[in-house]
């Protein structure tokens, strides 16, 4: 039995997210038929991140177990050639029995883009935000945010975890043709967390919300309390390091 390591792009316009569900289109559920076309065995296909329906990844990763022997550049190049044309796989690699794309992650990195003018081309993975916002001042609630803290504010209400402490390494909005980009990186995220942070503070960017607030969201731990969610695409799953 080997161990295989697959490192993933999709666009997630047209997906009910990445995991398998009764109601769409899933990227699990296209790779796992692509896989099991080419090896001609049932797989099961463990995913690093569950993004939502409409959000991108560029680095998204993946493993499953399989009886071939079939070299894994032979396994690479035969998927892509059966996968449908917003799928693509940039690596498949043999990793040790033991390696888990979803437990063994030691941090994720998302991005969201938000723009400054609309455009038709861009409109599946840009925020067209038509309020004037205050960079400086959504760079200072994001620096709120690096070291452990509680999310209970910015998760979904029917999230199923135990707690809702994240550790956040890297929280930043940086300007960029045109955009303006906002990068975040941690240890695990809770459901809705990135684009439940994004909303509230463009919502602060854009004098909606005082910056005084964005310490008394985080720490009443009600959803309610914080901004609306930003819309699912301008967010991209960038990478995963193990």
């Amino acid at each position: 039995m080997r161990n295989i390591k697959l490192t993933i792009e999709y666009d997630g316009t047209n997906f009910v997210g990445w995991q398998m569900q009764s109601n769409g289109r899933s990227v699990q559920e296209e790779i796992s038929k692509a896989i099991g076309q080419i090896l001609r065995e049932p797989v099961t296909l463990i995913g690093a991140g569950r993004t939502d329906s409409g959000v991108h990844a560029r680095g998204q990763v993946a493993n499953f177990h399989t009886r071939s022997t079939m070299d894994a550049q032979a396994i690479l190049n035969g998927l892509n050639g059966v996968l449908p044309e917003d799928i693509c796989l940039h690596a498949a690699d043999d990793v040790p029995q033991s390696f888990h794309a979803r437990y063994d992650a030691r941090l994720r990195t998302y991005r969201y883009f938000v723009s400054h003018g609309p455009s038709p081309i861009g409109r599946y993975f840009q925020w067209f935000v038509k309020f004037r916002l205050d960079v400086d001042v959504m760079n200072d609630a994001a620096q709120m945010l690096p070291g452990e803290h509680d999310f209970e504010s910015f998760c979904k209400s029917e999230a199923e975890v135990n707690h809702f402490r994240c550790t956040i390494m890297k929280s930043r909005w940086a300007e960029a043709s045109g955009m303006i980009v906002y990068e975040i990186e941690a240890n695990r995220f809770l459901h809705g967390m990135v684009r439940a942070l994004v909303g509230t503070m463009v919502d602060i960017g854009r004098g909606f919300l005082p910056l005084s607030s964005f310490q008394e969201i985080m720490t009443a731990k009600d959803r309610s309390k914080a901004g609306m969610a930003a819309p699912p695409q301008g967010l991209f799953l960038e990478q995963v390091l193990y």
